[in-house]
């Protein structure tokens, strides 16, 4: 059973621990250096107050991914920027599915008309993971050089609320 709820700053190190696993892993996040539980923290803290932090957990309360939708400068604001972390080895479980619709649902609340995901676009699954959800490309950034100084083009996708 998949639990959604709202993440607070008492579940950033679990959420910096399964992102660190991903960034490692590499090849998905346009994120190329570890992160500190305080990062998360400060992040959730600070977080203006159209922005949306969800989570995903077992019965256990086992972190099994998260979600965020904030306000973002390059878009206008009726728009919010989406990301999706799911834990390694757990994709496919319907764990994206949920934090979408908890997400969808509260960024209507909130009045925004439109979601944008910005993902690599070397990154297969979150690429089919958005198009799963009703993503549609809007935009192609070629060339995106990451902090690492690796070289990406990154495809927008936009979802209508």
């Amino acid at each position: 059973m998949i639990h959604i709820r709202q993440a607070g700053a008492m579940d950033a190190r679990q959420m910096a621990e399964l992102l660190n696993a991903i960034i490692r892993k590499g090849g998905t996040t346009a994120l190329t250096h570890e992160v500190t539980r305080e990062a998360i923290a400060k992040r959730i803290e600070q977080a203006p107050a159209n922005a949306l932090w969800h989570l995903a957990e077992d019965e256990a309360g086992h972190l099994l991914g998260f979600q965020y939708a904030n306000p973002h400068p390059d878009l206008p604001p009726e728009a919010c920027d989406i990301a999706t972390f799911v834990k390694l080895g757990t994709t496919g479980l319907g764990i994206g599915s949920k934090l979408f619709e908890t997400t969808k649902a509260a960024a209507r609340a909130l009045g925004y008309r439109w979601i944008n995901a910005t993902i690599r676009a070397d990154n297969a699954g979150g690429l089919a993971y958005y198009q799963s959800r009703g993503f549609e490309d809007y935009a192609r950034q070629p060339n995106q050089a990451l902090a690492d100084g690796q070289v990406v083009d990154k495809i927008s996708k936009r979802f209508d609320l």
